[in-house]
C-alpha cells in the first residue's frame, strides 16, 4: 500500500470498547513461546480488559479476506524494510523509518475502513470488534511513532501529542474546517476550541507565559467573578487542575486529559518529563476504585519510554503476534532494542518474528509470507523454517512445487528429498508412473527411480509401448542416476533408432545393452526377440552379427526359453551368419 502524506481519516474508540478484552489466537499448539520472558499470548482466562472479547478462529475471523490484506500488505512493507542499508547515517534512515512506520499504520487504517464498509446487521458485531482491536492497535502504534520512532522535541512534541489525540477524537478537524470556512473566524463560536499558530518554540513560550501571567492575574483580581462560566473557561486556560477535573466528563480518557492538561500548562514539555504528568493525569483521572487496565498501562509504559513493558505488556494485552513482532522490528532497526537479548540465545526481535510466522505456516495460504520472516531471523530462523515447511500439506503438485522451489532456493536438501519422495510415492500409488519417476529423479533416489524403471519396463512387456514418451526421451544425464534407470532410457533410445531404420546403430546399442548386464534378467527374452529382426538386416556387419550371436547364445544358455523361440533364434542366427560371411567375402574379393 502507498504511503499516505496526509493524516488518516478519524474513527472514534466506541466507548463501549473501554473494559474489554482484546484477542487474536492462532490456536493450541501452533506457537513456541518462552513463558517466562513473554508469556504466550494463547489463554484467554486473562483478567484483562482492553476491548470487545473475541476469540479469533483460525478459519473464520482472522483468515477473513480483509485481514488477509492486513498480512499481505504488511509483509511487503517488512520485507521493504529489511532491505535499508545498515551502513547509511541515523540521520538519513531517521525519514525512512517514519515513512514505513506511516506505511504500517495506513495498512491499519484501510483494513479498518473495508471492515466497516462490509458490516450488516449479521455480522455488525463481529466487524464493529475488529474495527475497535485495529483501532487500538493504531492508537497504541501512532504514540509509539512520535515517541520512539520520530522521537519529537520539546515544543513540536505537543503538537505531535494533539495530533496523535485528534486522530481519535473526530469532531477537531470539522470544527477547524468550519472555522476557517466561516466569514469572520475570530468570531465563530468554535474559534477559541480550534486555534494554533507558527511562531518557533521560544517566541511561544515568551508570549504564552506573558499571558498566563495576564490571565492568572485577572483571576486572583476576581475580575471574572461575575460569570460563573467565563470564570470558568479562564481556569481552563490557565490550566487550573480542579477545574480541568470537574470537567473531565467532556473527556474521553485519561490520555485526552493528559494532552489537554499539557496544552493549557506545560506546551513546551520535555520528553523526558512525560512520564511524570502521565502518570499524575492516570491517577487524578480515574476513580480512586478504579485499577488501570490493559490498555491504559501500556500507554503509560509508552510515556515512560519503557520500550519493552510496551512490547511485553502489547504481546500479553493484544492476544496475537502480529503488532508486536512488526512494531518490533521497526524499533530495532531504530537501533532502539540493541541491548536487550533474551536468556535463550534469541533477541527479542527474532522470537517475536519467529512466533508470528510460526502461526502464519498453520493457514493454507499464508504460510508462503512466513518465509520470508524466517529468512530474516538469522539465528533461529533456518531451523524453523525446515521444521515448519515439512508441516504444510501437499495437497497438489502445484502446491508441492511452490514448497520445493522454496527449499530448493535455500539448498534445503534433506527436505528437497523429503518432498520428491512423498509425492512420487503418491503417484506411484495411482499409477501415474511418468509423475512418479520425475519426482524421483528431482529427488534424485537411485533406489526409487530403480523400482519405477522396472515399473515401466513390465508395462512394455504387457502391452508392447512405453507410456510417458516425452519424459523418457528427454531424461538426459538424470538416467545415470541408477543402472534400470539407464537401462530404460537406452532401451527407448534403441527403440528410436530402430524406427528411423538405423539398424546399425540399434544393432550397436543393443549388444551394449546385453554386454553391460544391466537389463533385468526378467527382461533379456525382450532383448533377445528384438535382436532377431536385426539379425536380418543387411546393413549390420558380420562382426556385429557375430557379437550378437555370440551374446545370445550365452543369453540361451542361462535363461530358461520356450524350445519354439529358442529353435527360432537359432535359425536366424545360421541364416544371419551365412548371409554376413558371404558378404563380407565378397567385399574383400
Amino acid at each position: 500500500m502507498e504511503e499516505v502524506d496526509v493524516e488518516p481519516p478519524v474513527t472514534n474508540i466506541p466507548a463501549a470498547a473501554a473494559g474489554k478484552h482484546l484477542g487474536f489466537a492462532w490456536g493450541p499448539g501452533d506457537i513456541l513461546c518462552n513463558m517466562m520472558m513473554y508469556p504466550c499470548p494463547l489463554s484467554l482466562s486473562l483478567n484483562t480488559k482492553l476491548l470487545p472479547s473475541v476469540l479469533v478462529r483460525k478459519d473464520e475471523d482472522i483468515y477473513s479476506p480483509i485481514l488477509r490484506k492486513l498480512f499481505n500488505e504488511s509483509h511487503h512493507i517488512f520485507v521493504g524494510l529489511q532491505t535499508i542499508r545498515e551502513d547509511l547515517p541515523s540521520k538519513n534512515k531517521k525519514p525512512q523509518f517514519v515513512s514505513i512506520s506511516k506505511n504500517y499504520r495506513s495498512v491499519i487504517r484501510a483494513c479498518m475502513e473495508e471492515l466497516q464498509q462490509v458490516a450488516d446487521a449479521e455480522v455488525a458485531t463481529q466487524y464493529g470488534d475488529q474495527v475497535s482491536i485495529l483501532l487500538a492497535i493504531e492508537l497504541i502504534w501512532n504514540l509509539c511513532e512520535v515517541l520512539f520512532i520520530d522521537a519529537a522535541p520539546a515544543g513540536s512534541l505537543l503538537l505531535h501529542l494533539l495530533d496523535w489525540v485528534r486522530l481519535h477524537k473526530a469532531d477537531v478537524d470539522e470544527k477547524a474546517r468550519d472555522v476557517l470556512q466561516s466569514e469572520s473566524p475570530a468570531e465563530h463560536e468554535s474559534y477559541w476550541d480550534v486555534p494554533s499558530g507558527t511562531q518557533t518554540l521560544t517566541e511561544f513560550d515568551v508570549k504564552w507565559r506573558h499571558w498566563h501571567e495576564e490571565v492568572d492575574r485577572c483571576l486572583q483580581d476576581n475580575s471574572f467573578a461575575s460569570n460563573q462560566h467565563l470564570e470558568a473557561i479562564c481556569k481552563i486556560l490557565v490550566g487550573d487542575e480542579d477545574t480541568l477535573l470537574e470537567h473531565k466528563d467532556l473527556l474521553s480518557t485519561w490520555y485526552h486529559f493528559l494532552v489537554t492538561r499539557l496544552l493549557f500548562c506545560h506546551p513546551t514539555v520535555k520528553p523526558t518529563e512525560l512520564h511524570y504528568y502521565a502518570q499524575s493525569c492516570l491517577t487524578m483521572f480515574l476513580d480512586s476504585r478504579s485499577a488501570p487496565e490493559p490498555l491504559d498501562s501500556i500507554l503509560l509504559a509508552a510515556f515512560e519510554f519503557d520500550i519493552h513493558q510496551v512490547i511485553k505488556d502489547c504481546s500479553i494485552a493484544l492476544n496475537n503476534w502480529w503488532f508486536v513482532a512488526h512494531l518490533t522490528d521497526l524499533l530495532d532497526h531504530c537501533k532502539l532494542l540493541q541491548s536487550h537479548n533474551l536468556h535463550f540465545g534469541s533477541n527479542l526481535r527474532e522470537f517475536l518474528l519467529l512466533e508470528y510466522a510460526s502461526g502464519l505456516f498453520t493457514h493454507h495460504s499464508l504460510w508462503q509470507l512466513a518465509v520470508d520472516y524466517f529468512d530474516h531471523c538469522p539465528e533461529f530462523g533456518r531451523v524453523y523454517l525446515e521444521l515448519q515447511i515439512e508441516r504444510v500439506p501437499l495437497d497438489t503438485e502445484r502446491k508441492a512445487l511452490k514448497v520445493l522451489r522454496i527449499c530448493e532456493q535455500r539448498q534445503m536438501s534433506e527436505q528437497v528429498r523429503s518432498i520428491c519422495k512423498i509425492m512420487a510415492m503418491r503417484a506411484l500409488r495411482n499409477n501415474r508412473l511418468g509423475s512418479a519417476l520425475s519426482w524421483s529423479i528431482r529427488a534424485k533416489d537411485a533406489a526409487f527411480a530403480t523400482l519405477i524403471s522396472e515399473r515401466f519396463l513390465q508395462d512394455y512387456c504387457a502391452k508392447g509401448t512405453f507410456s510417458d514418451l516425452d519424459l523418457i526421451d528427454n531424461l538426459g544425464p538424470a538416467m545415470l542416476l541408477s543402472d534400470r534407470l539407464t537401462f530404460l532410457g537406452k532401451y527407448r533410445e534403441f527403440h528410436k533408432l530402430y524406427g528411423e531404420k538405423r539398424f546399425r546403430e540399434a544393432a550397436k546399442l543393443l549388444l551394449s545393452l546385453m554386454t553391460a548386464k544391466i537389463a533385468p534378467r526378467s527382461f533379456w527374452m525382450t532383448l533377445l526377440t528384438d535382436a532377431l529382426p536385426l539379425l536380418e538386416q543387411k546393413e549390420v556387419s558380420f562382426q556385429d552379427t557375430f557379437d550378437l550371436q555370440k551374446h545370445t547364445c550365452v543369453s540361451l544358455q542361462e535363461e530358461d526359453i520356450e524350445v519354439t523361440k529358442v529353435e527360432l533364434l537359432r535359425l536366424a542366427l545360421a541364416r544371419n551368419l551365412a548371409m554376413a560371411i558371404v558378404k563380407e567375402g565378397t567385399v574383400e574379393a
